[in-house]
């Protein structure tokens, strides 16, 4: 079996990147836009804070360009303000949480009315290994969530990897949660093409209504018999961060992989229900490998790459902000692995333009950005690069 996340760091000399056709599905795509970009080697990693416990992911409440949330895996949310960290957590769960490799507080998502309701949003896993994602509320003090919450979702975990672990809200206001294929390896389960799990699953659920949520009636699988409900897509292994692009409202999933491949997912707005592949296929490539298999309704990748360059994906975001323009409409991405870092640009339902960032983006001591565990963005929409050792860098203009 491998850990799919936070394994063991190798160093790998080949750095390799195959890009697919577009899948034939009846869709098209616009372009994501943008001019052409200068060459990575103008841009550089400039370092933003070290010194973290852990951190897996850095988000921005919905309008506050004053302050970063750090999750940290350990079990809690920081505050950084300017570089600074404040004194205190914004959110402690760490005496809830497991601390596997694959396990912790692994998500973090605020309410799109989160100014006016104070609603937010955590997936963690439990100390058993579990599964929660819980509502929280900000108190009084806008630097400090108060004692209020729900629990909104609660999955048993068969094994202890392969948690998913990320959420985040849709343009629709629609609660996003990505769950793993339940673990070991091969999803021995047969999860990922079982309707009847939320394993291996892109969820899609309304918090804004239910008891704790109610599921949407214009979900893909509302009126199968024997399927869940709560699903949007399908035969996901370990969707490790997955982002919405601000401007299109398409849905880009990075999916971990088994024992060859990893893999990007490109999906057009509002178009769920397919079926992502694993675990007949891994990448784009029949699972397992050398075998045959069907690719009947199966939605191939737009980008994957194999074991030479990296191990374990780590999704990004498609850059909308405004410090860096000719970089609009670049989807990045990159490997907790080795500390690759991919960009590619969308055309026609198909990736164009890729782009090798690694050289460019390095740490303070000059390395790779080896155990890359996140992307985010800012409420401005710049990118940040999280690394699990402790720091986060964002992208920036080589000055």
């Amino acid at each position: 079996m491998r850990v799919s996340l936070f394994p063991m760091i190798p160093r790998f000399a080949v750095l390799a990147i195959a890009l697919l056709a577009p899948v034939s599905c009846g869709e098209s795509s616009d372009e994501t836009g943008g001019p052409p970009a200068a060459s990575p080697g103008s841009y550089a990693a400039a370092f933003v804070r070290g010194g973290l416990s852990s951190p897996v992911g850095v988000y921005a409440a919905p309008g506050d360009t004053s302050r970063l949330f750090v999750v940290e895996k350990t079990g809690t949310i920081r505050i950084l303000r300017s570089g600074n960290l404040h004194p205190r957590p914004f959110l402690d769960v760490s005496s809830r949480v497991s601390g596997g490799s694959e396990q912790g507080l692994l998500g973090l998502a605020f309410h799109p009315s989160y100014a006016t309701n104070g609603k937010f949003y955590v997936n963690y896993t439990d100390q058993s290994g579990d599964t929660r994602v819980v509502e929280f509320l900000v108190s009084s003090n806008p630097d400090s969530a108060s004692a209020n919450e729900r629990e909104i979702l609660f999955v048993d975990q068969p094994y202890s990897n392969h948690n998913g672990g990320h959420l985040t809200f849709g343009p629709d206001g629609k609660l996003f949660i990505g769950l793993g294929d339940g673990g070991s390896g091969g999803d021995p389960q047969g999860n990922g093409q079982n309707l009847g799990t939320l394993l291996g699953k892109m969820l899609r659920i309304d918090v804004d209504a239910g008891a704790p949520y109610s599921v949407p009636a214009d979900n893909p699988f509302v009126n199968r018999p024997g399927a869940r409900g709560e699903i949007w897509s399908y035969g996901l292994r370990n969707p490790w961060r997955y982002s919405f692009d601000a401007e299109t409202g398409d849905l880009w999933i990075a999916d971990v992989g088994q024992d060859v491949w990893e893999e990007v997912h490109h999906e057009p707005a509002g178009q769920g229900g397919r079926n992502y592949g694993w675990n007949r296929m891994e990448g784009g490539h029949c699972y397992p490998a050398g075998s045959s298999c069907s690719q009947a309704g199966l939605v191939l990748p737009v980008a994957e790459y194999d074991h030479r360059a990296g191990c374990s994906i780590t999704g990004g975001f498609v850059y909308r902000g405004t410090a860096l323009p000719e970089l609009r409409g670049t989807y990045f991405y990159g490997d907790y692995c080795t500390g690759l870092v991919r960009s590619a640009r969308l055309l026609n339902g198909g990736a164009v333009e890729p782009r090798d960032w690694t050289r460019a983006l390095r740490t303070r001591s000059g390395g790779a950005m080896e155990g890359l565990s996140s992307f985010g963005v800012d409420a401005r929409g710049e990118l940040y690069l999280v690394l699990l050792g402790g720091e986060i860098y964002r992208l920036a203009r080589r000055g």
